[in-house]
């Protein structure tokens, strides 16, 4: 903070310095003389709950960046364009560091991460209570989805919880985490087993059966019942020459043989079989 301002001549002699002649120590006394932007940048970002001290090292080296990109050629103060690369750099730290779970990959989502609670803000302001008008608002000013809004709200709302932590309602004797109270909907794993031996079994069962049905019943049922997309019957009876009607006839009489034959040989498990 004692370091001395920098004239826009000064600025430039040290820049030249180390652009034409490669003099390190011109690159570092022209960031040195700049950590007061950093510093001030840093103290923005405090509320997102990181260290300060982390906060000022990663706006440094965004200044480092900065000085060893900087132009002098170009008609621009050094802060100005060093401002960027600062606010770039903490903004990226804040992200990966925020939250264990990685958000804001896009622009968008950045823009939207670091602007969020301050356009809601301004709207409670105004008098906007509706958490629907204000996603809608929000949604619009920064060009994205009303769903991205409604969920970085959520993300930023409450810190991480992990899986692992106890529940404190637990019983003390038989401590319980979190994660023991998620819901599977997936079957379980010998329903996944015995599903997959019964629908080997019926196949092998349907494809026996389908050998006791004539040429034209086979063609119809395959037609009409196993295919991806079922033939119209109107179809059927044109490529056949018969009126769809008669298709109809045909297929019934079909399925009925099949119930049969399934019904005389697998009594007991024919009725899962039914096509």
């Amino acid at each position: 903070m004692a370091a001395p301002f920098l004239a826009r001549d000064e600025e430039q002699v040290l820049a030249r310095r180390w652009k034409d002649e490669g003099n390190v120590g011109a690159m570092h006394q022209l960031a040195q003389a700049h950590m007061r932007l950093v510093i001030a940048l840093a103290v923005k970002f405090r509320h997102y709950g990181l260290p300060i001290a982390d906060l000022i090292q990663e706006g440094h080296i965004g200044l480092l960046e900065a000085a060893m990109r900087f132009e002098p050629e170009r008609d621009v103060r050094f802060s100005t364009y060093a401002t960027w690369w600062i606010r770039a750099a903490i903004q990226d730290y804040v992200l990966r560091n925020w939250s264990i779970v990685r958000g804001g990959t896009s622009s968008a989502q950045k823009s939207l991460f670091f602007n969020l609670r301050r356009l809601r803000a301004k709207l409670a302001q105004r008098g906007e209570s509706s958490n629907a008008i204000i996603y809608e608002d929000i949604a619009q000013t920064l060009g994205v989805n009303r769903a991205d809004v409604e969920m970085m709200d959520m993300r930023l709302s409450g810190p991480d919880i992990s899986l692992n932590a106890t529940v404190a309602e637990s019983d003390p004797s038989m401590p319980a985490e979190r994660v023991d109270f998620l819901v599977d909907d997936k079957p379980l794993p010998d329903e996944l087993v015995s599903s997959s031996i019964d629908t080997h079994r019926r196949t092998d069962w349907l494809e026996d059966a389908l050998k006791s049905l004539t040429e034209r019943e086979l063609s119809i049922v395959r037609e009409r019942r196993l295919g991806e997309e079922a033939t119209t019957l109107e179809a059927l009876g044109a490529r056949l020459g018969i009126s769809k009607e008669r298709v109809r006839q045909i297929e019934s009489r079909a399925i009925e043989k099949l119930r049969r034959y399934l019904l005389q040989r697998h009594p007991e498990d024919a009725a899962g079989a039914m096509i």
